[in-house]
């Protein structure tokens, strides 16, 4: 009977998968690089919030005095991750990085580039 209950219980375990972990948040906040010979990439101010569920990426960013915006993504094997978000006037921003045991980085890149290591909250 015992044997039964284990194999049974060993058989349940298997079915029902790995335990789902926990979301993780990450921040980052910096100023702008310049792009495209822009001077005033480098006063502006971003805040950069990432949420990462299993090897679903989310995230939210918001220039100061800006409207925030999002991005969702997929992380691959080695931690990367790449899309694109909406911007005001229809443009665009590149979104890429890396979230991994050893490196959590994270850039937005389009009309100007911000970019920084990402920090547990």
């Amino acid at each position: 009977m015992t044997r039964s209950l284990s194999a049974g219980l060993a058989l349940a375990f298997l079915l029902v998968g790995t335990v789902h972990a926990d979301p993780v948040a990450y921040t980052w906040t910096g100023m702008g690089v310049n792009v495209s010979g822009s001077s005033k990439c480098q006063t502006y101010r971003m805040t950069i919030d990432v949420t990462v569920d299993g090897n679903t990426v989310k995230g939210v960013f918001q220039q100061q005095g800006r409207d925030q915006r999002s991005f969702s993504a997929t992380k691959d094997a080695k931690g990367m991750f790449k899309s694109k978000a909406q911007v005001g006037g229809g443009g665009t921003m590149n979104v890429s990085g890396i979230i991994s045991d050893t490196d959590s980085r994270v850039l937005l890149d389009g009309y100007c580039k911000f970019e920084g290591k990402l920090t547990p909250k």
